[in-house]
């Protein structure tokens, strides 16, 4: 089994809907309002509509739970769900708070993307598995780099 690193994504954020704490642990939203995503046999823009429906433990871990939508350059649409672990320490809580970025080493931010569409064009992304490692990029967003399991 190998990685093939497959894109990269990228999601500007706009500030987070705090629902306060729930029976897991404080649920947070993070509505993602523009996005791309790159890579040599993928390239597109994220749709109105997705985000983040964080759980924040109080372990200083979160649960994420992504959802988007990408219209490809050439037109096609495909769904993508991307639970995951991010350790909210101290590096990412001062980016989120000063608007600076995190390199990927600065925490663990990581999740497991799935991918559907019915365009034959990219029927491979319906039978691949994903994993990708995450960072907090300038402004308010985050940027994920993603490979395919092979």
């Amino acid at each position: 089994m190998e990685l093939k690193h497959e894109f990269m994504l990228s999601a500007r954020l706009e500030p987070p809907l705090a629902f306060g704490a729930g029976l897991r642990g404080d649920r947070i939203f993070f509505h993602a309002f523009d996005g791309r995503v790159e890579g040599e046999r993928l390239h597109g823009t994220l749709l109105p509509g997705g985000g983040d429906w964080l759980i924040a433990h109080p372990s200083g871990w979160g649960i994420l739970d992504v959802r988007t939508q990408i219209r490809t350059d050439d037109g096609a649409l495909i769904y993508a769900h991307y639970p995951g672990l991010i350790e909210m320490n101290t590096a990412f809580a001062a980016a989120f708070a000063n608007g600076t970025a995190t390199r990927f080493e600065d925490q663990y931010f990581r999740t497991t993307p799935r991918m559907e569409t019915g365009d034959p064009r990219y029927a491979w992304v319906n039978h691949s598995l994903f994993v990708g490692e995450g960072r907090v990029i300038e402004g308010l967003g985050v940027e994920y780099r993603v490979s395919r399991v092979t």
